[in-house]
């Protein structure tokens, strides 16, 4: 990173008064750091910005195409798009700020239902995406596939497996994973998932409501899949209100053995922490990989 505080400061104030008029001024206030995220303060007008080194970039353009992808569907709120730039090493993107809320009420649960619902109903030709973006700070390939078994365990959980392997998580969490790439067919034997429009990284806290209850979904790692991924996701850390999983199975109800392919689906992501923030995560992810082998067979 080479720009300076004031540098950085004028090409960000320069790239927003481009893309929203020349009456855009900053206020002043500080900017989020580099690595982080946060209010940008016009005077007269509040927006959010991300702020990276310009080497990670590509994950702010894997952003702006997954925002793009979903607000094009129509069906549920995300934040719209101001500028994506950078200078002197540093990248940013800007997007309109909203003032979210958790998804705590009934009401508001059953309307993101519904919303989520519709945005699922939106399907691909294949699964996999049209682009490689990424799960947080992680590369997530999406080569195009006809087969969702496959495309999960080629494209999902074997790379994770393999990070944690390049970490030194060796041991039975390999064994056990190598069997559960082999037999994940074994899973979808009754199964056949259509190639939905997810999210890719729906906890808790990339979805928020405004005010009037209209829900927003944001920071997504956007791909065609099974519906039910972003469902299970939804629940890993800590979960939704009870009504929004009661409303969105009034719109599309979820498969017999969905908690079997959660825990699958899951364990994609506690691998992905595992390799970005630790050993915390081993115990979670050795005893998920090693239920699902037990599930199919030794």
């Amino acid at each position: 990173m080479n720009a300076k505080p004031e540098a950085l400061a004028g090409a960000l104030e320069e790239s927003i008064r481009d893309a929203v008029g020349n009456d855009f001024r900053l206020a002043g206030d500080p900017l989020p750091p580099v690595g982080g995220s946060g209010c940008v303060n016009g005077q007269d007008r509040k927006l959010f910005a991300k702020l990276m080194p310009a080497v990670d970039g590509a994950r702010l353009d894997a952003e702006v195409d997954g925002l793009a992808a979903i607000a094009a569907t129509g069906t549920i709120r995300t934040p719209a798009v101001i500028v994506r730039g950078e200078v002197g090493g540093v990248a940013w993107l800007v997007l309109e700020w909203l003032d979210l809320h958790p998804i705590a009420d009934d009401a508001t649960a059953v309307r993101a239902a519904e919303a989520l619902a519709a945005m699922h109903r939106v399907e691909g030709e294949r699964f996999g995406w049209r682009r490689d973006n990424f799960i947080g700070a992680t590369p997530q390939a999406n080569a195009e596939s006809d087969n969702w078994s496959r495309f999960f365990a080629l494209e999902r959980l074997r790379p994770q497996f393999e990070r944690a392997a390049a970490n030194g998580h060796r041991g039975d969490l390999q064994k056990d994973g190598q069997r559960v790439v082999e037999r994940l067919p074994a899973l979808f034997l009754d199964q056949r998932p259509r190639p939905s429009l997810l999210h890719g990284d729906l906890w808790h806290g990339n979805i928020g409501a405004l005010a009037d209850g209209a829900p927003v979904i944001f920071d997504p790692a956007c791909y065609h899949g099974d519906r039910e991924a972003d469902i299970a996701m939804s629940e890993l850390f800590g979960g939704l209100p009870h009504a929004f999983y009661a409303g969105y199975r009034r719109q599309l109800p979820l498969s017999a053995d969905y908690e079997t392919r959660k825990q699958l689906y899951n364990l994609y992501h506690i691998l992905n922490h595992l390799n970005l923030f630790g050993r915390g995560y081993l115990s979670q992810a050795c005893r998920m990989a090693s239920q699902l082998r037990q599930a199919l067979g030794r």
